[in-house]
């Protein structure tokens, strides 16, 4: 068994190689593109180093709900290349997460790279105008970036609601879960402190959340034994 002192050590000097990389890639892409590197030892801190200003980010920030989600995954997250995201203010991103492993394969952070692709987009809208040709606007999700992770956790149980249509009160027990499966799957109950701030938002104990989330998971847990 590796000694997790040497393992710090080891994930600490990759961080450390990969700092300098930031600024150059920003360098080599031009103004357009944010690269930024996390830390998820951090998670409220996670931003090491960043170049570039598309998603707005600053170092000592929090990670996003991207970098959520591969914490929630694990050391089962993968590299996630070339999607396409929106930004809550609009813009439109092409991105790509991939993620660092120490020598025993552990995920402990990210290299992220941004593009802000809105005004290609904007341009082939327009050419396509010209030429005559109609095109369906495309669905893009929206993804929460934050300097502050509490506001990346707001910003994530809003989006949930929004899809149930209604506030607790109004939801069944089956939804209930549901609403807590979602926000177990998008990585929001890997941040400390963030089963106070959702049991505070949707004006329920901390007891009570305790209990949805561990029902839910029990839920998925029988689930994928039953499928096994």
């Amino acid at each position: 068994m590796a000694d997790e002192g040497a393992l710090e050590a080891e994930r600490d000097a990759i961080v450390a190689a990969l700092t300098p990389v930031v600024d150059g890639l920003v360098a080599t892409f031009g103004p357009m593109c944010e690269v930024v590197l996390h830390d998820y030892r951090r998670p409220e801190k996670s931003v090491v180093a960043v170049a570039g200003s598309v998603t707005g980010r600053v170092a000592g920030g929090a990670m996003s709900e991207i970098g959520m989600r591969i914490v929630a995954r694990g050391d089962g997250a993968g590299d996630e290349l070339n999607y396409v995201t929106r930004t809550r203010g609009g813009k439109l991103v092409k991105a790509s997460t991939m993620v660092l492993r120490d020598s025993t394969g552990t995920v402990f952070g990210a290299l992220c790279v941004n593009l802000d692709v809105t005004a290609v987009s904007d341009a082939q809208a327009l050419l396509g105008a010209l030429a005559g040709l109609g095109a369906a606007p495309a669905d893009t999700p929206v993804t929460t970036f934050g300097n502050d992770i509490d506001s990346v956790v707001d910003a994530i149980l809003d989006a949930h609601q929004l899809r149930q249509h209604g506030n607790w009160a109004s939801l069944d027990r089956a939804r209930r879960l549901e609403l807590f499966r979602g926000l177990d799957e998008r990585g929001v109950f890997a941040v400390r402190r963030a089963i106070e701030q959702v049991a505070a938002r949707l004006g329920i104990s901390r007891a009570s959340a305790y209990s949805y989330l561990a029902q839910a998971r029990a839920e998925v847990g029988a689930g994928t034994e039953a499928s096994g």
